[in-house]
C-alpha cells in the first residue's frame, strides 16, 4: 500500500510507522493503519476540473481504470463534475473527481490533488449514524432527507461524507460496502470515530 501510494501515484509520505503511515493528499491527510481484519472503503480525492484529461491518461500510465457499463469515466450532473475510478492494493474504490469549477495551474501532477472530496461511512444504523454526524456539524447535503436504504451525502460543496447501508454496490466496482471501523477528523476540529459493528461516536 505504502509503495503503491508513494512509488505509482506519487503522493507525499508526511509519516511513516510500522503499522501506520500518513500521505499528504492537498490541504487534507490519509492515514492507513495495519489491520487483523481485511477492509477496503470508497474514498475520493478533488482535482481541477481543467485537469480531468490530463489525470485520467496520468493514472492510466499508472493503473487499470474500473470500468462501468463499457464506459471509465462519467460525468456527474447534480455535482458538475467528471469522475474516474481505480483499486487500490488492498481494495479500496478511489476516484479522482473533476470539479468543473475549479481551474488548474499547469500540468497535471500528484501535486494537483485538492483535498479528500469523499469519505464513506457504512453502517447498518444509518438513521442513527447520521443525527450523530449532525451533532457534529455534518448535516445532509442541500438538506435532502436521509434515506436508510439508499447512499446519502452529507457535508457541504465538495467535501461530502458517502452514508450507505452494507451490501451496496460501489459504482464502477464489484465490490460492495461493508461496516469497517474509520475515523474521521473535521475541519471544525471533531472527530468521528465509527467501530465494527457500525457505531459512531464524536468527540
Amino acid at each position: 500500500m505504502k509503495s503503491f501510494y508513494q512509488n505509482i501515484l506519487e503522493m507525499h509520505l508526511i509519516e511513516d510507522g510500522i503499522e501506520r503511515f500518513t500521505l499528504q493528499i492537498g490541504s487534507s491527510t490519509l492515514t492507513f493503519k495495519a489491520s487483523h481484519l481485511p477492509a477496503s472503503y470508497h474514498f475520493a480525492f478533488n482535482i481541477p476540473g481543467t485537469h480531468m484529461a490530463e489525470a485520467k491518461k496520468w493514472l492510466q500510465a499508472r493503473v487499470e481504470l474500473n470500468h462501468e457499463d463499457g464506459n471509465d469515466e462519467i460525468y456527474y450532473k447534480r455535482f458538475d463534475a467528471d469522475a474516474v475510478y481505480f483499486d487500490d492494493p488492498a481494495g479500496n474504490v478511489v476516484e479522482f473527481i473533476g470539479r468543473r469549477s475549479k481551474v488548474g495551474v499547469g500540468h497535471f501532477t500528484s501535486n494537483s490533488l485538492m483535498n479528500i472530496s469523499e469519505m464513506s461511512i457504512t453502517t447498518s444504523f444509518v438513521s442513527d449514524v447520521a443525527m450523530k454526524l449532525k451533532e457534529a456539524g455534518v448535516t445532509s447535503r442541500n438538506n435532502v432527507p436521509i434515506e436508510p436504504d439508499s447512499l446519502n451525502f452529507l457535508g457541504e460543496d465538495d467535501t461530502l461524507i458517502i452514508l450507505v447501508p452494507p451490501k451496496r454496490r460501489w459504482y464502477f466496482s464489484d465490490k460492495f460496502s461493508e461496516v469497517y471501523p474509520l475515523k474521521i477528523e473535521l475541519v471544525n476540529g471533531r472527530s468521528l470515530l465509527m467501530d465494527e459493528k457500525g457505531f459512531i461516536s464524536n468527540r
